[in-house]
């Protein structure tokens, strides 16, 4: 089962510095917007850098929109990580957090 985080609970655990953001958007994209202290993890790259993550760490997945980080918080909970989607994507950051931020 994959648990979701909205935007609000991710910002104030972002400032707490307690779940590492994964950004898996393509690089493309991350030249209209990202968000300051992600890491940028490709979709299709997860798989083959899973081994360097700490299974004692959280995970928050972000993508657009929420889908391709569902998909990816389904395929890390399923191999024994704390992952959350955010609900809402990158979009609803900028809708709802960074009101300056660029959209797409």
């Amino acid at each position: 089962m994959v648990n979701n985080i909205s935007v609000k609970q991710l910002k104030e655990r972002i400032d707490a510095k307690t779940i590492i953001l994964i950004d898996v958007r393509e690089r493309f994209e991350l030249e209209i917007c990202k968000i300051k202290g992600s890491i940028n993890i490709t979709m299709e790259d997860i798989p083959n850098t899973i081994d360097k993550m700490d299974k004692n760490q959280e995970y928050a997945i972000i993508c657009h929109s929420g889908t391709r980080s569902f998909n990816i918080s389904f395929f890390l909970v399923n191999r024994g990580f704390s992952a959350y989607n955010v609900k809402g994507g990158i979009d609803a950051w900028a809708k709802e957090i960074d009101h300056l931020m660029d959209t797409y």
